[in-house]
């Protein structure tokens, strides 16, 4: 899989805590893609892509490292990107 919908890649990264929260998110123009802002939750996300979510308690900076099948767990959620905010590693 080298692409995925915005919406479920933000539901699997547990960003939100339903897909159609994820959906609702995008609509309202809340995620900006490479800078761009994205009003279509069905936008193809590829590794390399930096999201840009303003949440109600802050603004996350994230960067698409990778895909899944299915909604994990919390570990398996952190594979799916790298925080930008937090600095190297």
């Amino acid at each position: 899989m080298d692409r995925q919908r915005l919406d479920k890649w933000l539901w699997h990264a547990r960003v939100v805590k339903a897909r159609t929260s994820a959906a609702a998110l995008v609509e309202s123009g809340h995620v900006r893609i490479n800078g761009v802002r994205e009003k279509s939750p069905g936008h193809a996300v590829k590794p390399g892509d930096v999201i840009t979510i303003a949440l109600d308690r802050g603004v996350r900076l994230m960067k698409v490292v990778g895909f899944s099948e299915r909604r994990g767990d919390a570990t398996a959620a952190r594979a799916l990107y790298e925080d930008l905010q937090a600095g190297p590693k």
